[in-house]
């Protein structure tokens, strides 16, 4: 779970640097991390309305990319509580 939520986050951030230096949103991978960003980054969207959309728009999916890392963190370090500990056999 750790490893997918740093995924979406890594991808998310991508969209962030993206939008950031006006990258080609007619480019593939741009828009594919854009497609991700709306897809599982939407709750971020138009959080924070600055003067500026690019840094606006940073701002949001950057904290979009955070929520993301925490909440694998926090489901990773649950499954791993609720999993039952192994005996060791002497």
């Amino acid at each position: 779970m750790r490893l997918v939520a740093s995924l979406i986050a890594v991808v998310i951030l991508l969209h962030a640097a993206f939008w950031f230096f006006g990258a080609n949103p007619a480019n593939a991978l741009v828009s594919a991390a854009a497609d991700v960003r709306q897809t599982l980054g939407w709750f971020t969207v138009d959080l924070f309305r600055l003067d500026d959309p690019k840094v606006g728009e940073t701002v949001n999916a950057g904290l979009a990319a955070l929520l993301w890392i925490v909440a694998g963190n926090s489901v990773s370090r649950l499954l791993v509580s609720l999993a039952p500990r192994s005996r060791a056999r002497l």
